[in-house]
């Protein structure tokens, strides 16, 4: 169980209404930016508009796993924002998030998956098939480091 709920009680949507997106973007700042004192609006970028979106939602509509993906070339395709609540955390939700980017990167005919990893995400990615491919810099003063991992499909 996850809090209130199970597994098969969450939906895998891609968010599509304000409601949806409010809570997508939500998600991603209160666990990507806000620790390190990012202002609201720096959880987006220039590639949100046209990438993929996923999100697992409650039946109360609460975003509790959400992931990007967008494509660097035909053939390459770049996870980003991976964000779990951390009630949710170790329940297999970003596992779940990452399977659906996957299955979409392959269906439009990408061959490799990238990602930058924060440090303690590192195992994770590795047991989905990722490998260490080099550094991916830091962010917020240096706070925050990456590596870069990647993955044939």
């Amino acid at each position: 169980m996850l809090g209130p709920y199970s597994l098969s009680d969450l939906r895998l949507v891609e968010p599509s209404t304000d409601e949806e997106l409010a809570a997508y973007y939500d998600l991603r700042w209160r666990i990507l930016r806000k620790p390190w004192d990012q202002p609201r609006g720096s959880e987006r970028d220039n590639l949100d508009a046209d990438a993929y979106k996923l999100m697992l939602k409650t039946p109360g509509d609460r975003a509790v796993a959400v992931g990007r993906l967008h494509f660097n070339s035909p053939e390459e395709a770049q996870v980003r924002y991976m964000a779990v609540d951390p009630e949710w955390d170790r329940s297999g939700l970003g596992s779940r998030i990452l399977q659906g980017l996957e299955a979409e990167a392959t269906k439009r005919g990408a061959q490799t998956m990238v990602l930058n990893s924060r440090d303690k995400a590192v195992g994770f990615y590795e047991k989905h098939g990722y490998a260490l491919s080099g550094q991916a810099g830091a962010l917020f003063g240096g706070k925050v480091q990456h590596v870069r991992m990647s993955k044939i499909l």
